[in-house]
């Protein structure tokens, strides 16, 4: 394995439109929610871990997920958990990991993604990357992988190339942000658009050199602490200084802003589990549409309905059609597919009435 090559997990969300099962003491990222005996951090860590040493990944998350990462992933150090001590979006923390690896190696490769994505044919994946690996390493440029739409989403940015360049790996001519449904029918349409995904490859050196030039105050307030990085006087350093870093994400900071992005079209099916529709699209289901996790079940004169339970419990359901049925503990959500999106706002009402006993 290249000891060059980094990976950064991204792993500090909340996965609000997974309630009940994915909560701010416990989110998604730390389920099983594939029903697979792996949760996603642990399936996106072996995914990466097949062409990047396990000392090299490090997992950005917020402190209160310091315990339960370091129980799903005995085979890395404390050290390589990267703590937020306030939620401040994609910039910072991508920067302060690109400082880290930078002064243990300048050398280095670094990929960054998201820990809740399924990703189904991980031999793709691995020769995707590594591609971009040889071509970050050759050329100072920002890498970013987009995939072939398949619908309209409106759920996601989209990245625009050149139409008439025919390159495997190609300059993004911008970034869109979510459309509306008639703006993403446009997209499809015109075949240069891709889903952003999130996963990006670039060499320390490059990123790091964006960053001084386009957020070049974060830059200045956390190269401060560039002697203490690595050293038993960094989480002083970042308690003292992360929370006055700027709201920013890695997209709307750096990567709208350089000249020097590319991307390369995705070879491997993807997903990013954002909601229970999500998840329910990508298991397998039986004859009449029903995905069931964990759960036993008698399903009568019901369809197209997504069930999953914390334990092995038996569900009954007749006459239910595009439903999500969730039983966890002490919390039964029964919830129309349709309205998936809703259940952030839900999240917010069931707050406002019963404080965070359920949250």
């Amino acid at each position: 394995m290249n000891k060059d090559y980094y990976a950064v997990i991204m792993a500090g969300g909340i996965g609000s439109r997974f309630w009940p099962v994915s909560t701010q003491e416990f989110p998604k990222q730390f389920h099983d929610m594939l029903g697979t005996g792996q949760t996603l951090l642990q399936k996106t860590f072996s995914r990466l871990n097949k062409i990047i040493p396990s000392e090299n990944i490090y997992i950005l998350t917020n402190e209160m997920y310091l315990e339960i990462t370091l129980k799903q992933l005995p085979e890395i150090s404390e050290k390589q958990v990267v703590l937020e001590p306030a939620m401040r979006n994609t910039a910072p923390c991508i920067l302060l990991s690109a400082l880290k690896i930078k002064k243990e190696n300048p050398n280095a490769l670094m990929l960054v993604a998201p820990s809740d994505h399924w990703i189904e044919d991980e031999n793709a994946f691995a020769n995707d990357i590594q591609k971009c690996f040889d071509s970050a390493e050759k050329d100072n440029i920002l890498l970013t992988l987009g995939i072939e739409p398949t619908f309209p989403n409106t759920g996601y940015g989209y990245i625009e190339s050149d139409k008439n360049d025919a390159s495997e790996i190609k300059k993004v001519k911008q970034f869109r942000e979510k459309p509306d449904y008639e703006t993403a029918k446009q997209f499809l349409a015109a075949g240069n658009f891709l889903w952003n995904a999130g996963i990006f490859i670039w060499s320390v050196k490059s990123i790091v050199a964006s960053f001084e030039k386009h957020l070049a105050e974060m830059n200045l307030l956390f190269s401060k602490g560039i002697p203490v990085l690595n050293t038993s006087e960094e989480k002083k350093f970042i308690e003292n200084n992360y929370s006055e870093a700027e709201n920013i994400s890695i997209d709307f900071g750096i990567l709208e802003k350089a000249d020097n992005v590319f991307m390369k079209k995705a070879t491997f099916d993807w997903n990013d589990l954002g909601t229970w529709g999500a998840l329910h699209e990508k298991l397998n289901k039986d004859e009449n549409g029903n995905s069931v996790v964990n759960a036993e079940t008698i399903l009568k004169n019901s369809k197209n309905n997504m069930v999953f339970t914390s334990s092995k419990k038996l569900v009954v359901l007749d006459g239910i059609e595009d439903y999500i049925v969730v039983d966890k503990k002490d919390v039964l959500l029964l919830f129309p597919k349709k309205k998936e999106q809703e259940i952030k706002e839900l999240l917010k009402e069931v707050s406002t009435k019963f404080g965070k006993k359920y949250s």
